[in-house]
Order: structure tokens, then C-alpha cells, then sequence
């Protein structure tokens, strides 16, 4: 009979499972690579496409894309940016009207992106806010593409550990960082402003990045104009079950008040028919009265 004996040693990963990195010590696929999406970057980036409806394009003329390869350079042609999101006004959303982009081309869309938004991460804060020196015979840094090279007229950058929000406004082919008194931008060109907004989205309460209109009001998301669509819809056919019992209501008072003023005129009219059998008997008395030799007068 063979007998199978259960290994008494503790296992090698129960042991230095105390030891192992985790998610703050392993960013990426490439822990070599810094500043490559992390679930932040991807729940922000879908927020802003969620929000960003210009009133001044119709939505296939809008491109926003997130982590897309932006090549930018005719003369050196596989030298590309990559912005944690940004849009395109007056560019069809699909490729040709048929297919989804694999990447952004300048020289093929001749369409530079409006906004840009970059996801302070670390290890690219420096090539975020424009810090890093560029190199000779090596690409322009991602400041130096944006600003003189694509020439983006309005740049934001987010920071998800401080919540600031910093913007850099294209004048005179050269950013300028406008000083923020409330962390909220108007962009006329989109008719739409970007700023933070606090609350939960895809269950995560925090700071985000939004879009508003021009009255102040945060646009909502699908899922939020869906709630609300309901909620409307709920709303209009509650009004409708109120109107309708008002209605109701209003008939049954009136079928009262006709049947009050019906029984008000049945009462009188058997006051009126009392009044008169009453007549009738006491001329009657009086005539039996007479007939007896008796003046019913003298009585």
C-alpha cells in the first residue's frame, strides 16, 4: 500500500509573502517604465470622454482619445507623444467614417488636439511640467511638442496626490501658467469648462477631473442622464396619476354638489308639497266645519 505523507514545511510563498512587492512597488507590466496607466489614469480618462459633449461640434466631429500614440513629425515619422487624454474638434471619431484609430496622425488629420490633459505621475513630472531638458539627435521633450510643434492651446495637468490642477495657456507660441482662483477653466472653443469636482464615480469618491456648462452645471455621465431620464419619466407619469386623480377629485366634488343641490331642492319641494297637503287639509277641516253649521272663524 502506498502512503502519501503531507509535506510539514510551510510553502516558499506563505513564508516571504510578507516579502513580495505590491502594486505601489510594481506600477506596470515594465516596473523599468514610469508613469504607464494605472486604474486612475483609466477611470479619469473615461470620465472626461463621458463629460465631454462640445455644443459647438456634433458628436461625430468630436475625437477625444487617452493613451493614443500622437505622431507628430513628417520628417521622423515613428517619433510619437502619448497624452493621458486629449481632443480633437471638427475630426471625425471614426477613421474614414469606418473603422476605430489605431493612433493619431498630424500630418494625415492636419488637426491639432485643443485640449491636452497630462496625469501627473511619478517619474514624469518633470516631462509633464515642461522641467526636462531636451536632448540632442533624441525627440523634443512632450512640452516642447505641445507647445511649439502641435501649438495646444490649452494644457492642463492633474495632480491625483495633491488634487491641484495646474493649466498653461497657449500666448504668443509659448504657455503661460494662468493662476487659478478656483480650480475651474471656460474653454470657448468647446463651450465647456474643466475643473475638479468631488464625488464618486464608478464607486470611487474622490477628486476628478469634470467637465460643466456654461452655466455652472457638471455635465452628467450615461449612466447619470439615464438616472435622471428615469427619474423625469417617473416624475411626468406620477404628475400624469396626480392630474388624473385631481380629475377624478374635481368630478366626484362636482357629482356632490349636484347631488347636494339636488337634495336641497327635493327638500323644498317636499316642504312646498307639506305645505300644501297641509293647506289642503285645514281647508278641508274648515269645510267639514261649515257643513256642521260651525264658522271654523269662530274657533
Amino acid at each position: 500500500m502506498t502512503m502519501y505523507i503531507k509535506d510539514s514545511q510551510p510553502s516558499a510563498l506563505s513564508s516571504n509573502a510578507e516579502k513580495l512587492p505590491t502594486m505601489y512597488d510594481l506600477p506596470s507590466e515594465d516596473p523599468e517604465e514610469p508613469g504607464l496607466p494605472d486604474y486612475f489614469h483609466l477611470l479619469q480618462s473615461r470620465f472626461l470622454d463621458d463629460t465631454c459633449c462640445p455644443g459647438t461640434y456634433p458628436s461625430d466631429r468630436v475625437l477625444t482619445g487617452s493613451n493614443v500614440n500622437l505622431y507628430y513629425d513628417l520628417n521622423h515619422v515613428y517619433w510619437y507623444k502619448r497624452p493621458d487624454w486629449f481632443v480633437v474638434l471638427d475630426v471625425p471619431w471614426l477613421y474614414e467614417g469606418k473603422e476605430g484609430r489605431l493612433s493619431y496622425v498630424i500630418w494625415q488629420e492636419k488637426v491639432s488636439p485643443t485640449v491636452i490633459v497630462e496625469l501627473l505621475s511619478p517619474g514624469t513630472d518633470d516631462e509633464d511640467l515642461g522641467l526636462a531638458k531636451s536632448v540632442a539627435n533624441q525627440p523634443p521633450t512632450k512640452w516642447e511638442v505641445y507647445e511649439r510643434i502641435l501649438k495646444v492651446p490649452y494644457y492642463f495637468v492633474f495632480s491625483r496626490y495633491t488634487n491641484q490642477l495646474r493649466f498653461f495657456h497657449l500666448v504668443k507660441n509659448r504657455y503661460q501658467e494662468q493662476i487659478l482662483t478656483q480650480p475651474r477653466v471656460w474653454i470657448p472653443e468647446l463651450e465647456l469648462g474643466l475643473g475638479v469636482w468631488f464625488g464618486k464615480y464608478k464607486g470611487w469618491e474622490r477628486e476628478w477631473l469634470r467637465w460643466y456648462d456654461a452655466d455652472g452645471n457638471w455635465i452628467p455621465t450615461p449612466e447619470e442622464r439615464e438616472e435622471q431620464q428615469r427619474l423625469a419619466k417617473e416624475s411626468a407619469i406620477e404628475q400624469v396619476e396626480e392630474e388624473r386623480l385631481a380629475k377624478e377629485s374635481a368630478i366626484e366634488q362636482v357629482e356632490e354638489e349636484r347631488l347636494a343641490k339636488e337634495s336641497a331642492i327635493e327638500k323644498v319641494e317636499e316642504e312646498r308639497l307639506a305645505k300644501e297637503s297641509a293647506i289642503e287639509k285645514a281647508d278641508r277641516l274648515a269645510q267639514r266645519l261649515r257643513e256642521l253649521g260651525i264658522n271654523p272663524e269662530d274657533l
